[in-house]
């Protein structure tokens, strides 16, 4: 069977070159670039695999993804497939945590506004004055691996936290180390707001127009989860009012703002066109169209205002993550292999 990485760093070549050597893995830097006998492959977060793709591999029996989460492959596809999908749900879960705060005390500390004096000279200390955590009650959105970690570190803070999730679980201490609320009045009385949600058809948008009337002014909002779980357009219009204090993100619905400028993004789309003008027609209609451009700028025009701090979808990026993850997916690899069942 032929066993391909996509995307994979130099030290994990190496790690999965020598892991499993027996299978003599390749390796190739883009989705596009594998192989069609392909049966088993590896990707990350960034590469999708869809219904299309899956046609053009009908060999492919295992995507193995280096990644906790799968919402970037097309499940269903791929058991109408007979191909079966393994994640490495768990491994992220300390580093996105600790991330989560990290955005938050960059935008408590203004440190995006301190950090650009040298370009625009004089300031003064109102202009950067920050809020502490201590006292401050934390409003999250989702209770899984991840949330139950920032409840620790919120405490550690001295912080309040109140949570909602759709089930519910053993993570709410009998000491009342946080309470369980309905949306609303998270909402209502939370002063900072995280997501951790899972990226469903109900979660799409959850942070809209409407949702955000209900926070208390001056909000802060920190999302590691999905991008998709925020509208772009409500949560600019949010910040221009005051109802939104302050933003931190590691996701967005268009990642590739995160990475390269408006323009550049639509320079290479256009070229794309017309590369490939006598190719069959777009499946995308022009409303479809119209909205990804409206999300496109949207999205730019939230990275660009001075109360957001971002960072490109690394919160998951640590040294002890990343080993974590490619040990899990080395495992579910052998373990497909071998015969053996898939945890």
């Amino acid at each position: 069977m032929k066993v391909c990485f996509v995307a994979a760093e130099p030290e994990e070549q190496e790690f999965f070159a020598r892991r499993l050597a027996r299978w003599g893995p390749v390796f190739v830097p883009e989705l596009d670039d594998v192989p069609a006998e392909v049966a088993v492959l590896s990707i990350f977060i960034y590469d999708g695999i869809d219904q299309a793709f899956l046609e053009a591999h009908p060999q492919l029996r295992l995507v193995a993804t280096r990644s906790s989460s799968m919402d970037h492959i097309d499940v269903e596809a791929c058991r109408r497939h007979e191909v079966r999908v393994a994640c490495v749900g768990g491994s992220d879960g300390n580093s996105v945590a600790e991330h989560t705060f990290a955005l938050l005390l960059a935008v408590a500390r203004r440190l995006r506004t301190s950090t650009q004096l040298r370009e625009h000279g004089d300031f003064s200390h109102v202009e950067l004055r920050g809020f502490e955590l201590r006292g401050k009650t934390l409003g999250l959105i989702g209770v899984g691996r991840i949330g139950a970690r920032v409840v620790e570190l919120a405490r550690a803070f001295g912080m309040n936290v109140v949570a909602c999730d759709p089930h519910p679980g053993a993570a709410q201490a009998e000491g009342a180390a946080f309470r369980y609320e309905p949306f609303e009045t998270v909402l209502s009385e939370a002063e900072i707001l995280s997501l951790h949600a899972v990226l469903t058809a109900s979660t799409r948008h959850l942070i809209n127009a409407e949702t955000l009337a209900k926070c208390r002014p001056g909000v802060v909002i920190i999302n590691t989860a999905r991008g998709a779980l925020i509208d772009a357009a409500a949560l600019v219009a949010a910040l221009e009012s005051g109802q939104v204090g302050g933003v931190g993100l590691d996701v967005l619905e268009d990642e590739r703002v995160l990475r390269r400028d408006v323009k550049s993004i639509l320079a290479s789309e256009i070229v794309e066109r017309v590369h490939n003008a006598g190719g069959a027609a777009s499946s995308t209609g022009p409303a479809e169209r119209q909205r990804q451009i409206e999300r496109l700028f949207f999205n730019n025009a939230l990275l660009a205002r001075p109360e957001v701090v971002f960072t490109p979808h690394i919160a998951f990026n640590t040294t002890e993550t990343i080993e974590a993850m490619a040990g899990g997916a080395a495992r579910n690899i052998e373990d497909f292999l071998e015969g053996r069942e898939l945890a």
